[in-house]
């Protein structure tokens, strides 16, 4: 078994791509995986999708967060002869979406879950790749993936993840990942 937790960063922003509509034109930054086979991280940054697709490829599943509504679809264009929709995935954010009928961000799911919060966002990772700050990016794309990793691990250990709904209270929210 070799479950491949994975997330990416882009260069550019949605507003530099007309929108969320285009989001195949936001083009990787940095990509981070953690596999259970070798208890590791891996960075690769654009020059290196090649190599990323192929262990996304080989993973008995992969697991990140709204990787079906965003980081696929940014990759897409660099393999586009890979059909991601065929790679085992669980895409926590689908899934519990699916659950409780509303979308979650990964930062309100770890807060309540495991009192750890996201070191940055998306904008400052943005910022941080073009002021030539790479080691930022792949620290906090890398921190995301520990952080989906560890939420997963408490999901599948407990068979619920915790929540703060908009008002501020924890709640729970089950879940069946394997």
């Amino acid at each position: 078994m070799n479950y491949v937790f994975f997330d990416l960063e882009t260069q550019n922003l949605f507003d530099d791509v007309g929108g969320r509509d285009h989001i195949d034109k936001l083009k990787v930054a940095c990509a981070v995986t953690f596999s259970t086979a070798k208890n590791d991280f891996s960075v690769y940054w654009e020059k290196d999708v090649p190599a990323l697709v192929e262990e996304l490829r080989s993973a008995t599943k992969v697991i990140g967060f709204n990787l079906l509504g965003f980081d696929y679809k940014v990759l897409q264009p660099y393999a586009p002869q890979t059909r991601f929709a065929s790679i085992p995935t669980l895409d926590l954010l689908f899934d519990l979406q699916k659950n409780l009928g509303f979308r979650l961000s990964l930062d309100t799911i770890a807060s309540a879950t495991l009192g750890a919060t996201k070191t940055a966002d998306g904008l400052q990772s943005v910022q941080w790749f073009r002021s030539g700050e790479l080691d930022k990016v792949a620290e906090y794309c890398q921190a995301d993936v520990d952080i989906t990793r560890r939420v997963f691990e408490f999901g599948r250990d407990n068979g619920f993840i915790h929540y703060k709904s908009k008002l501020g209270s924890k709640l729970k929210a089950s879940v069946k990942w394997k």
